[in-house]
C-alpha cells in the first residue's frame, strides 16, 4: 500500500509538469497551424526570389509554413499549380499572377473552395481578393516621366520596354508614365520584352535600328533595362541614350552606382512578401485588413546611394 500511495504522490507530483507540457505542444501547434500557398510568377527574376524570401522569412517568423508553386511566367503552368495548392487544402494564398485576366478562373476556384487570396504586386481582374499588396505602379511610371523631363527636357524622344502583356504592373507602370509624358515627351515606341533581360536586349536592339534618334529609354523592370543597356553598348551609343529601370533588385542598383542605369523606380520586394504574410495571418485570425496595401517607392540615382 505504501508504495502504491508513493505512485499515486509521484504522479500527482509531476502532472502539473506533464500538463504545462501539453499546453505548451498545443501552442506551438497553434502558431503553426497556418499553411500559407505561394504562387509565384518566376524565379528567374531578381525581383520575384527576392519577394518569395520575404514570404518565406516573415512565414518563419510568425510560425506558418508555405507552400510553393513556380509558374516560370507561364499561366498555365500557375493555373496548374494554384490547383494543386487548392486541392492541398492550404489555408490561404498568396498569389503574384503571371497574368491579371489568366489568373481568374484560379481565383474563383479559391473562392469556391473557400480559400481567401491576396494577391502581391500584380492585382487579378475578377474573382474576390482579400487584399492587394503592391507598390503604386501608377506614381512609378509618373516618376520615370518626371526624371526623364527633368535629365533631358521637353520633348525628349522616348522608348518604352513593357512588361508581361496583360499583366497589371504592366498596365499600370505604362499607363503611370504615359500620364506623366503626355505633351511632355514623345513615346517614339512601346514594345514588350515581358519583364526579361535577354528579351529587353533583343527588343532594343531592333528598335534601335528602326529609331536611332531616340533620346532615352524607360524600361519597367530592371531586368529590361540592363538588357537594353547592352544593346546600347553595343551600337555604342551609351554616352547618347539615358535609361531608367523599375524594381531597385541587386544587379539594378549596381548598374546605377557603376553610372550605367541612370536610375531606378526602386521597389522592396522583400517588405512586400513580408507585408502579405501579415495580412494573410491577420486575415485568417479574423482581424481587419485594407483592401491595399502599399509597399514604399524610391527614385534611386547615384547620388543617393553614394549618401547611404
Amino acid at each position: 500500500m505504501k508504495s502504491i500511495k508513493k505512485i499515486t504522490i509521484a504522479l500527482f507530483a509531476i502532472l502539473p509538469l506533464v500538463l504545462s507540457s501539453l499546453t505548451a505542444n498545443l501552442q506551438v501547434k497553434a502558431e503553426e497551424e497556418y499553411t500559407i500557398g505561394l504562387a509565384i510568377s518566376t524565379t528567374n527574376n531578381p525581383f520575384f526570389v527576392d519577394l518569395q524570401e520575404g514570404v518565406e522569412e516573415a512565414a518563419k517568423e510568425m510560425g506558418a509554413t508555405v507552400k510553393i508553386v513556380d509558374a516560370q511566367d507561364d499561366a498555365t503552368t500557375q493555373l496548374n499549380g494554384l490547383d494543386d495548392l487548392i486541392t492541398q487544402g492550404v489555408d490561404i494564398l498568396l498569389i503574384n499572377p503571371v497574368d491579371s485576366d489568366a489568373i481568374v478562373p484560379a481565383i474563383k476556384n479559391a473562392n469556391e473552395a473557400k480559400i481567401p487570396v491576396i494577391t502581391i504586386d500584380r492585382n487579378a481582374a475578377e474573382g474576390e481578393v482579400v487584399s492587394l499588396v503592391a507598390s503604386n505602379n501608377l506614381d512609378g511610371g509618373k516618376m520615370a516621366a518626371e526624371f526623364i523631363i527633368e535629365k533631358i527636357g521637353k520633348g525628349a524622344k522616348v522608348i518604352q520596354l513593357e512588361g508581361v502583356l496583360g499583366a497589371s504592373a504592366t498596365n499600370e507602370r505604362g499607363e503611370g508614365f504615359e500620364e506623366g509624358a503626355k505633351d511632355q515627351l514623345e513615346l517614339i515606341a512601346s514594345q514588350s520584352a515581358n519583364f526579361n533581360r535577354s528579351e529587353g536586349l533583343t527588343v532594343m536592339e531592333n528598335l534601335l535600328q528602326a529609331h536611332p534618334d531616340v533620346q532615352a529609354v524607360f524600361a519597367q523592370n530592371d531586368e529590361m533595362a540592363l538588357g537594353a543597356i547592352e544593346a546600347i553598348k553595343a551600337a555604342g551609343l551609351e554616352e547618347e541614350i539615358l535609361v531608367i529601370g523599375f524594381d531597385g533588385n541587386d544587379d539594378g542598383l549596381e548598374a546605377v552606382k557603376e553610372g550605367e542605369l541612370a536610375a531606378t523606380i526602386a521597389q522592396q520586394p522583400k517588405e512586400m512578401g513580408h507585408l502579405a504574410v501579415e495580412a494573410a495571418i491577420n486575415h485568417l485570425k479574423g482581424e481587419k485588413v485594407e483592401e491595399s496595401i502599399a509597399s514604399p517607392l524610391e527614385l534611386v540615382i547615384k547620388d543617393t546611394l553614394e549618401e547611404k
